[in-house]
């Protein structure tokens, strides 16, 4: 004990029995050791595998989220810009939207999904953040089907911005093409001039774009004009509509002067509701 005490003996022994020890502590230990290691490696991977699982379906999440708003964005400013079309003698216009199309050569028609339920009428006018779309030919309770301007049946009294000039537009079949058939070889119209509603027929009212000339050819031996346009509206991608009526005692109200913009047999025997007195401000019909 006197020698343990002066020389730590006991101490030493400990030191010298512990480092003996250790090899077969690690041997005996190893493989509960190496098993909890492996354990907290595959827990902390899976971990990681749920984080980045997570952080992708955020990130998908997002991206979802910034398509929508873009689509609100886009969206809020077509609404804009339609309503920017609305001009003070527009009395009542209805939102709707497109949920059919047939775009043929025979036939440029459209469905939307207001009817006589919500207030539309045979030869209501149809319009987009860019110009004239069409008229209404028929209705239903639910649903009405607009006969675009590029509807070879369809006809709309136009005038060149330009200079007045004044004449008709007809459907192609062809949703990028309207034509300007009864044109004279001489008259003053060239590749440019915009086209404008004239405010006869009964159905637009003056001034409303129509579409763009883009191609004029004269031959001596013919009298007519051979005049090509492209619609201002996108009658074959809009998705909404405004079905609009106007204050029939505003000077740019439409005039009719017989069937110019014609529809189909069926539309031309329905008779639009009697006009209700004229609001300070156009009535909108939201969805």
């Amino acid at each position: 004990m006197y020698a343990d005490h002066r020389g730590q003996w006991s101490q030493r022994l400990r030191y010298g029995l512990l480092a003996s020890v250790y090899p077969a502590q690690m041997v005996f230990n190893s493989p509960a050791r190496a098993w909890r290691w492996l354990g907290d490696l595959f827990a902390e991977r899976n971990g990681l595998r749920n984080e980045i699982a997570q952080l992708r379906d955020s990130q998908r999440q997002l991206q979802i989220a910034n398509l929508h708003m873009q689509s609100l964005e886009a969206e809020n400013v077509q609404l804009r810009n339609m309503r920017d079309q609305l001009p003070p003698l527009v009395r009542r216009y209805i939102l709707a939207e497109v949920i059919s199309v047939e775009t043929t050569a025979v036939r440029q028609r459209v469905i939307v999904n207001r009817g006589a339920s919500d207030g539309v009428h045979v030869n209501q006018a149809a319009i987009d953040g860019n110009g004239i779309v069409g008229q209404v030919a028929s209705v239903g309770p639910w649903s009405a089907e607009i006969i675009l301007i590029t509807d070879p049946q369809h006809a709309l009294p136009v005038q060149v911005q330009r200079n007045q000039l004044r004449t008709i537009a007809v459907g192609s079949g062809d949703s990028d093409e309207i034509l300007l058939k009864y044109l004279a070889v001489n008259s003053d119209v060239k590749s440019g001039d915009v086209l404008l509603s004239s405010g006869l027929g009964g159905v637009y009212p003056a001034g409303y774009p129509v579409g763009t000339v883009i191609g004029v050819v004269r031959e001596q031996n013919q009298l007519l004009a051979q005049v090509r346009a492209r619609p201002l509206a996108h009658v074959d991608r809009a998705r909404e509509l405004m079905l609009v009526d106007f204050n029939p005692g505003n000077p740019a109200a439409p005039v009719a002067t017989g069937n110019l913009a014609t529809t189909n047999t069926s539309a031309a025997k329905n008779d639009p509701p009697a006009a209700t007195p004229a609001n300070e401000h156009p009535t909108a019909v939201e969805p």
